[in-house]
């Protein structure tokens, strides 16, 4: 009787023991996933990202139609959508931080951290919060929260699935990162007009019309006799691949509202057979020493680049080796009369 009594208080044990280890294991399971559960394996369904950085920007980047774009509608570039969609799916767990070190990161990233935000069919589903870089630099300390675990208590070291390196740079909040560069990309057949003006050298401005299956080049109000058909298809190739060259890093607010507000040299308005309309205004930059100009003119500005007013109010910086092929008619078409001693200095 003793022996089966044994027996028995025997297994009873072992199933406590069991359930025990069981419910630890689960607990633990819990615990890991509220860690380190950052990726998201189908990042097809994420529609809206945003990003605030530790100086308080944000940015909200949106999926409609399969196309991602600003919240506001602009255009974004397509390869830093990329970089961060390849990071929420291939992001892993690289190791826990030593015991000494959890508060000090902790309090640090509560601060001092970018947070990005996913959604997935317009549920908000985790979070992170992006903090320094791991002492070997082939990482990130980074803390989760998600719409299942809540937030976690402790950040975690994580890195990007076969990349030795830190993640923080695929996410920023500066709109102006975020710009697409492209103005034009259009063939010849999309184009319905071109307008050019200048305003301090007016004999310089030209236009171009679409008639039917013709096209109809003026100088100024007057229109060409002798243009050779060829150039005028060489000129509007020019406009399929236009881009600035970078945003505007220079200038402040109130500098950017003085240089609108200021006199252009010229303008370029292009009209789709669509009917969309793109109007640019440019801006010349003044330099420190005189440079030579087109006209072999010695001039007070910056002769390699220029401000572009885009149509959406930014101020952008373009190269004139980009746009010389759109503004300078008269290469195309030498019936042009140009008197270069009426450029403004």
């Amino acid at each position: 009787m003793k022996k089966i009594i044994l027996l028995l208080s025997a297994v009873l044990g072992i199933c406590l023991l069991t359930l025990l280890t069981f419910n630890l294991l689960n607990k633990k399971g819990v615990s890991d996933r509220e860690l380190i559960d950052f990726s998201i394996s189908d990042t097809s369904s994420v529609d809206r990202i945003e990003i605030t950085d530790a100086f308080s920007k944000n940015i909200k980047l949106v999926k409609k139609n399969g196309l991602w774009t600003a919240e506001n509608g602009d255009c974004i570039s397509r390869e830093n959508i990329n970089f961060i969609l390849d990071a929420a799916k291939n992001v892993e767990f690289k190791g826990y931080l030593p015991k000494k070190s959890i508060k000090k990161f902790t309090e640090l990233m509560s601060t001092q951290n970018t947070k990005v935000s996913y959604f997935v069919n317009g549920e908000w589903l985790k979070t992170w919060y992006i903090g320094p870089a791991s002492q070997d630099h082939y990482g990130q300390i980074m803390l989760l929260e998600s719409s299942s675990d809540g937030k976690s208590s402790n950040p975690v070291m994580m890195k990007i699935k076969g990349i030795n390196g830190i993640i923080e740079p695929r996410f920023f909040a500066d709109p102006r990162k975020w710009m697409c560069s492209n103005i034009f990309s259009l063939q010849v057949n999309e184009i319905q007009k071109v307008d050019v003006k200048f305003y301090d050298v007016k004999d310089r401005s030209f236009s171009i019309a679409r008639q039917n299956q013709n096209f109809i080049v003026k100088q100024g109000n007057s229109k060409l006799e002798y243009v050779d058909t060829s150039n005028i298809y060489r000129y509007l190739q020019a406009y399929n691949k236009i881009h600035f060259s970078n945003p505007n890093y220079d200038m402040s607010d109130k500098q950017c509202d003085s240089i609108k507000k200021s006199k252009a040299f010229g303008s370029l308005s292009l009209t789709e057979t669509n009917g969309k309309k793109t109007v640019l205004r440019f801006f010349r930059i003044s330099a420190v020493e005189q440079q030579r100009n087109e006209f072999g003119e010695m001039v007070n500005m910056d002769m390699n680049y220029f401000w572009c007013l885009l149509p959406n109010k930014q101020l952008v910086k373009c190269q004139y080796f980009v746009f010389n092929p759109l503004l300078l008619g008269h290469v195309y078409f030498p019936a042009m009369k140009i008197n270069t001693t009426s450029s403004s200095k």
